[in-house]
């Protein structure tokens, strides 16, 4: 008997105006979390540790790529030094702040993430949610 996939996506997509400069940040952060390039065509490259779950391309109708308000893409982290790993490797590769590695006590005794802004303004989360109720930085 198979196992069903429990993901309830296929996968998303973010638009890029610098096709170069957005894969050489996407290929540093997948790396921390595990993740790599699993396909690629002309202007786009998906990311995932199967399947293509995660597509940085360069706009198919050629106009110039635009943020959605409101929208962000959250990845899963296997632990808080993956989270740290994460925000350190888009810091260094043109990704701006929106919110240190830490706990969140809003979000659940579980949580510890962070939040940056990809270089062309995508907001990107890293999630771990640990398994005890105690969540200390």
């Amino acid at each position: 008997m198979s196992k069903e996939n429990p993901s309830i996506l296929s996968h998303v997509s973010v638009g890029t105006n610098n096709f170069e400069q957005a894969i050489l940040f996407y290929d540093a952060i997948m790396e921390t979390l595990g993740a790599s390039r699993v396909l690629q065509h002309p202007g786009a490259v998906a990311y995932g540790k199967l399947y293509p779950e995660f597509w940085v391309q360069t706009p198919i109708d050629h106009k110039a790529a635009t943020l959605g308000n409101g929208t962000h893409f959250g990845f899963l982290a296997a632990s808080k030094q993956q989270v740290q790993s994460f925000f350190l490797a888009a810091m260094a590769h043109g990704a701006t702040s929106d919110g240190e590695p830490g706990s969140r006590a809003e979000y659940g005794t579980n949580y510890y993430g962070c939040f940056v802004r990809d270089p062309d303004g995508h907001k990107l989360e890293a999630t771990y949610w640990s398994e005890s109720q105690e969540n200390t930085d």
